[in-house]
């Protein structure tokens, strides 16, 4: 029950990061990753005790922080955010398709298959109805898509590295975001940020670029996987919901076939029969 309330306080957070970036889009990528991922590290400065870690951890944190909110960011301001927003969070699904090939004791399915194909087939709605707020294709969902691709290969190998602390993620988005700050400052041109920003820029570390990773992390150590990514699906739901009203889009019916395919199939991908949860709970006690 604890495991499922730490993924709940996750999944709430990570429902407004679509709806900050759009209201940030004005904000250099680089540079609204970089203070968002410093902030959100602060809480965990006082263990930095427990920041001990391999380097292979910490470049695995860094390729999960740092690359996929960048890529988000970047997909929500070159490509309609809602249909963006929709494809990025095929990672879910994803996870649960790449699983046999990243980790021990997993095996797909032919419902895994369906249910890969149903969620592609939401996504490419969401990309080709994106046309109807005159946004039409965009490089921008490859980058969303891009995203999905690296939260999820990045949430599966966590489970193959050596155990750490909890704390240890604030060293995964201190470095992660001095890395997006020195790129912020080689690449992209000085912006000021008036208080309006900062705000938003804050609420965005605590929150889904902080206390957020947190809460998952706890989940993922105390809960069982299958179940915790299955409360997952809440995400894209509230996400664009959420999304709609800040941007003042009213929904169509591409928005909600690419929402029911996306949510429906994956919420079938990850259901699985007493006997495989059995399996990867023993194969996930051995890695």
């Amino acid at each position: 029950m604890h495991a499922n309330l730490y993924a709940l306080g996750a999944i709430a957070l990570w429902a407004s990061l679509a709806a900050l970036g759009v209201s940030l889009a004005h904000v250099p990528p680089f540079l609204l990753t970089g203070l968002a991922l410093v902030i959100g590290s602060v809480p965990a400065w006082a263990h930095v005790r427990d920041w001990r870690i391999p380097l292979a951890t910490l470049a695995l944190g860094i390729y999960g922080l740092f690359a996929y909110h960048f890529l988000l960011f970047m997909a929500l301001r070159h490509a309609p955010a809602v249909e963006a927003n929709l494809v990025n969070y095929l990672w879910p699904l994803l996870i649960v398709v790449l699983a046999p090939v990243i980790l021990r004791g997993f095996t797909l399915h032919t419902r895994h298959v369906l249910a890969a194909l149903a969620g592609f087939a939401g996504a490419a709605i969401a990309i080709l109805g994106g046309g109807t707020s005159g946004g039409g294709w965009s490089w921008g969902y490859v980058a969303a898509l891009a995203a999905a691709f690296i939260w999820s290969t990045y949430s599966l190998m966590t489970r193959r590295v050596a155990p750490f602390s909890t704390a240890a993620i604030g060293l995964f988005g201190l470095v992660s975001g001095l890395l997006a700050l020195a790129c912020h400052a080689l690449f992209e041109p000085s912006v000021h940020l008036n208080t309006g920003d900062w705000v938003r820029i804050v609420i965005a570390g605590l929150g889904p670029l902080g206390a957020a990773f947190f809460l998952w992390d706890k989940a993922l150590k105390l809960g069982d996987p299958r179940q915790i990514g299955i409360l997952s699906y809440i995400t894209p739901f509230a996400s664009t919901l959420l999304l709609m009203l800040v941007t003042g889009r009213t929904p169509t019916w591409s928005i909600a076939a690419s929402a029911a395919l996306i949510i429906g199939a994956a919420f079938v991908g990850t259901r699985e029969p007493q006997a495989d949860k059995s399996a990867a709970g023993s194969s996930a006690s051995t890695t």
